[in-house]
């Protein structure tokens, strides 16, 4: 078999064997494949698409190009989650203690940010003395002792999806469909878990900017994982706003310990809600996941793991952002919030240093934002919209930047469900 064939077949829009994406696969990790190659292939995939069974060939062939995570010890309670990246996302601080709290085994291996979207791993890591680098006992043996990890990566796992979307990165093949598909799906399947629920976001400050296009990505997801013998199932959520009030790493840590502590009557609490009664997948799951949450079992499981990953006891006691500066800004004038721009607002965060434009910069783990309304609000004029945390006195210009992303008018206009869909 030679590259240059699979290369051919797929230019000409033929559907590609197991056999080719293999091989291809095979030659992608051990070198025997060129850069150009795969580039050439990649876009010719982006071009021409796959079909669902060349995407579940690809999944499982990138799935099984490194390491896997063993949990087949704990059986069919083990759980992990997705997001395909938003902002103000902290639902995995959310779902992952509630789920432990009701005796699931979770696994996270999570990233860190890139653009506009925050990563897990650097919130964790913006809380004095949390690490998220464990070695492989350290993490199996959190997880026998606390049933619940959120970390880096502990192997090398799916080193095909990291040479991949590299060259993706760099070639405009990045929005492919069935590329996004197998890239977080391969990493799901080799993280181990059994139930595996997928947040994909939609809307201005989303990957994806339509419900159709959100739609199709869930449902192949969903369907890839299906046939690999996961229980998968989906929501599709809005991400024209923020999902939370913080933006930021600090602060979306304390945006969720909020909710842990009982704040419940906000959006980031109804979708970290809907995650968990998907994983869950029984009658009365939405009354188990409430009382985990205003029982404190949720957040006694979330200051465990913190502690356990190098916090200290009293970690939660008090505020985990530490910026230099802030400022309150105020609206100019008096209305109904028709919207908060998402992408305004991340991209503000990101020009504060609270995120990266390459994979080695460095970030402030304390900037960001806090606002004080949401869509469907009324606001008097000289009302507070939002606080600014910022560590250099000159930023304090981008406070106009945060002012633009909230749309006032005289229109009234309600609150939007952030769960938009399921796809089961």
């Amino acid at each position: 078999m030679r590259i240059y064939d699979v290369i051919d077949d797929k230019r000409n829009k033929k559907a590609l064997s197991k056999d080719q994406i293999d091989f291809w696969i095979k030659g992608v990790t051990d070198g025997s494949v060129a850069d150009y190659q795969s580039a050439a292939l990649l876009m010719a995939i982006a071009i021409n698409g796959m079909t669902d069974e060349e995407t579940y060939y690809l999944t499982t062939a990138m799935a099984e190009s490194g390491d896997a995570l063993d949990l087949s010890a704990y059986g069919d309670r083990t759980v992990d989650k997705h997001s395909s990246g938003g902002v103000g996302d902290s639902t995995s601080f959310i779902v992952i203690p509630v789920m432990a709290a009701l005796g699931r085994i979770c696994a996270k291996m999570s990233g860190r940010g890139l653009g506009h979207t925050g990563g897990t791993l650097d919130k964790l890591e913006a809380i004095e003395g949390v690490t998220t680098s464990l070695s492989e006992e350290k993490f199996y043996a959190q997880l026998n002792s606390a049933g619940l990890v959120i970390a880096g990566q502990t192997r090398d796992v799916c080193p095909a999806d990291k040479i991949l979307y590299a060259l993706r990165d760099v070639t405009a093949t990045v929005e492919s469909i069935p590329l996004i598909a197998a890239s977080i799906m391969s990493k799901k399947l080799a993280a181990g878990a059994k139930n595996i629920v997928l947040d994909v976001k939609c809307g201005k400050g989303a990957f994806m900017h339509d419900l159709k296009s959100a739609e199709k990505l869930a449902q192949l997801m969903v369907e890839t994982g299906k046939r690999a013998g996961r229980s998968v199932s989906a929501l599709i959520t809005d991400m024209d706003q923020p999902l939370s009030d913080y933006i930021g790493n600090s602060l979306e840590v304390e945006g969720a310990v909020e909710v842990l502590k009982g704040k419940t009557d906000c959006p980031l609490y109804k979708v970290a809600e809907a995650l968990c009664v998907r994983l869950l997948n029984y009658e009365g799951a939405e009354k188990d996941v409430l009382n985990a949450v205003r029982s404190g079992a949720a957040l006694d499981k979330f200051r465990e793991m913190l502690i356990a990953q190098g916090a200290k006891e009293d970690v939660l006691e008090k505020p985990l952002c530490r910026a230099n500066c802030k400022i309150e800004i105020y609206s100019d004038k008096g209305g109904y919030v028709q919207s908060v721009d998402a992408m305004k607002a991340a991209r503000t965060v990101l020009a504060l240093g609270g995120g990266r434009n390459r994979k080695e910069d460095s970030i402030l783990p304390h900037v960001g934002l806090k606002f004080n309304v949401r869509r469907g609000d009324r606001i008097e004029e000289d009302g507070l919209v939002a606080t600014m945390y910022f560590d250099k006195y000159e930023d304090v210009a981008y406070a106009k930047d945060v002012l633009d992303a909230v749309k006032i008018s005289d229109k009234k206009v309600s609150a939007k469900n952030p769960v938009l869909k399921i796809i089961k």
